[in-house]
């Protein structure tokens, strides 16, 4: 595995989703942080379904931009976006503003590795990334003034899920399962795909999706 795909396994959902969840789960048995996490765990839900519906069109109906070269908003970044800042300000127990400043560098770095791997174009990968800040900067804006301490344990078990899980989880298979949704939803037997849109737009207007 080289450096860029490396990066990138850390903004699948299945690494990062477990580790919100079980965090959230955490800080929801105290009353005064538990409004911080119904709101982060709201919009990143909202993020979650916008990024899967654009995706789907795509696939599904071609709906798309060849002159911004996108096809859906690209989903390891926005839940890295939306998950690292919140994740290290709440289980830092110190230099809080580092935490999440050095969670938002870290998602930009998994974004730019999207890129770097051939799996999204950079109009996908920023629209993730500002998908994902708008969660974390909402959740991080109710969350400063609450205090939300978490045992030593909880940033230990994260850090070793996230040494562990990169390299020795499956492959995702949430792009099969949007996949087979747009099919399904549209009745089409093979999704669109990049290439075709842009061929599309090659010909000229009135030869296809015109976005």
């Amino acid at each position: 595995m080289d450096f860029w795909s490396f990066i990138s396994r850390f903004g699948e959902a299945q690494i990062l989703l477990p580790i919100a969840l079980g965090l959230c789960l955490w800080l929801a048995r105290r009353e005064e942080v538990r409004p911080v996490v119904v709101r982060w765990l709201a919009w990143m839900s909202a993020a979650a379904f916008v990024t899967t519906v654009t995706k789907v069109a795509f696939m599904g109906w071609g709906i798309g931009s060849a002159a911004l070269d996108f096809t859906g908003i690209s989903g390891h970044a926005m839940f890295s976006a939306a998950v690292y800042p919140p994740l290290l300000f709440l289980t830092a127990s110190r230099w809080r503003k580092g935490a999440w400043l050095s969670g938002f560098a870290f998602a930009l770095l998994i974004g730019v590795s999207r890129v770097m791997i051939d799996a999204h174009s950079w109009s996908e990968v920023v629209a993730g990334l500002v998908a994902g800040s708008m969660v974390s900067v909402s959740t991080l804006w109710m969350a400063r003034s609450r205090q939300a301490r978490v045992p030593l344990w909880m940033p230990l078990g994260i850090a070793a899920w996230l040494a562990i899980t990169p390299v020795h989880a499956p492959a995702s298979t949430t792009h099969d399962m949007v996949t087979r949704l747009a099919l399904k939803l549209s009745g089409r037997q093979v999704p669109h795909t990049r290439e075709e849109l842009h061929r599309l737009t090659d010909r000229g207007p009135g030869a296809g999706v015109p976005w």
